[in-house]
Parts: structure tokens; sequence; C-alpha cells
């Protein structure tokens, strides 16, 4: 397994605002309950720079239908993995594969289903950039709650729609996912309009809305105390497919 902490040198040039940015994250989840980190700030916080960056969002190619969002007329492209994460140190553990189960009262569609999903790729795990976003997400984490380790779980997506539709990046409508944070990283989308993500209150309240079009911008929310869900995109051109790259992490103390 890789070493990387994903920590940054504290020597580092960039630490200070990495920190300052994190510390904007946290204090936003801790009020409102989420926050959407500028993708300037992210790549601070990664110490990613555009070649890392690019290694990175090509795991996107390497992804494999998700058949139970076939079911319901979305073209859905997945891999998920799970991993323990240290928020003292840093330490990344890759967890044994097995089935994806969402808790009830959560997800409408697919609470206390078994989804059986095809694993990250040795590639992707070693990925230095991977192992830096759940170290920060790990940390910015902290600020909801206190967790001797945390269960993180790790979903890249690629959502497709065509002029005949399919491009339900949630299926299942406004919705929680029974963790602690979840997260949502754009990685990339080509040829596509929509894709607003929203995140609301118990009460159904509006807390946050925003249409994630940079790459490395990412949306954090409070799982406990929130819902979210993103509208359908769409392609520009229809004589074209539009696809929605993401990474959708959630971290829930182990």
């Amino acid at each position: 397994m890789d070493t990387d902490t994903g920590f940054l040198d504290p020597a580092d040039e960039n630490a200070a605002a990495a920190r300052s940015a994190e510390e904007a994250a946290r204090t936003a989840l801790a009020g409102t309950g989420a926050y959407l980190m500028p993708p300037a700030d992210v790549l601070t916080c990664l110490g990613a720079d555009t070649t890392s960056w690019a290694h990175f969002a090509a795991h996107w190619q390497d992804l494999t239908e998700d058949e139970y969002a076939a079911r319901r007329g979305t073209r859905r492209l997945r891999r998920y993995g799970h991993f323990s994460l240290s928020p003292v140190t840093g330490e990344l553990r890759l967890l044994p594969h097995t089935v994806f189960v969402q808790p009830d009262n959560t997800n409408p569609l697919y609470e206390s289903v078994d989804r059986h999903f095809d694993p990250l790729t040795g590639a992707f795990v070693a990925d230095p950039v991977l192992r830096r976003v759940l170290g920060l997400l790990g940390r910015v984490a902290g600020a909801l709650d206190v967790a001797e380790w945390w269960s993180v779980k790790v979903h890249p997506f690629r959502v497709v729609a065509t002029a005949e539709g399919g491009g339900e990046p949630t299926p299942e409508g406004r919705h929680r996912d029974g963790v602690t944070l979840v997260s949502s990283l754009l990685i990339g989308r080509d040829n596509a309009t929509g894709g607003e993500s929203r995140v609301y209150g118990p009460e159904g309240d509006e807390i946050l809305s925003a249409t994630l079009h940079e790459p490395a911008s990412l949306l954090v929310s409070d799982d406990r105390g929130t819902l979210h869900g993103v509208s359908p995109i769409r392609p520009v051109d229809t004589a074209l497919p539009a696809h929605r790259d993401v990474l959708v992490t959630t971290l829930t103390p182990g």
C-alpha cells in the first residue's frame, strides 16, 4: 500500500492556505451543515497539480455498469471500496471487499438491499490523490464527531445521459445516506447541462444549491441533519451523450 498518509508536509508553502481552507469547511459544517469548497482550495489541500489531477481523473475511464440503476432506466457506471482511516495519523487501510448496503430510513430505493459492485482497481486505491482526498475528508469530518477510526466508503460514479434520457445522478430523489459526512467531488463533466446539487434541512428548507461545473469542486454536508439530491443531467448537443463524473465518499465513526 502507498504510504502517503493524506497529510501535507508542514514545511510546504501551501500548508497555511490548506489549513485555512479546511477550517472554513469545518466551521460551515458545524454551523449550517453544508459547504462548497472551491476547486482552488481543494487542489491546495491535496497538493495536486494539473498532471496528478489528470492521472486521477483517468480512473473514471475504468468503471463498470451499475445494474441496479439500469433497472430503473439510468445508465450509471461505478465501483466501490471500503476503508478505515485514522483521524490521528492519517493511516488508511483498505478493508475486504463486501456488498454495499444502505441502512433503513435512508435511501427509499435501496435501503437494506445487498448491492454487489466491482471493487476499486489497485491503481485507483494506490493513487496519492485519492489518499489525500480521504485524508482531507477525515479532517473535515472531525468538526462533526470524534472517531477513533473513520469508516470510509468510496464510490466513483459516472452518470450518462442521451437525448432519450437516463441522466439521473440520484434516481432515489432527496435522501440521506445514514452516515456522518457525505461528500461529492466533481471529477469532470462533458456535454452536460443540469446536475444541480441541493442540500436540505430536516424540514425541507434548502440550505445550499450549486451546480458543480469546475473539476475539484467539493460539496460536503452533515448527513445526520440534512438530505441531499442532484437534478438530472441532459446533453447540450443531443447528438452526443453527456456524462458527469464524481467521487462520492461517506464517513462514519468505525
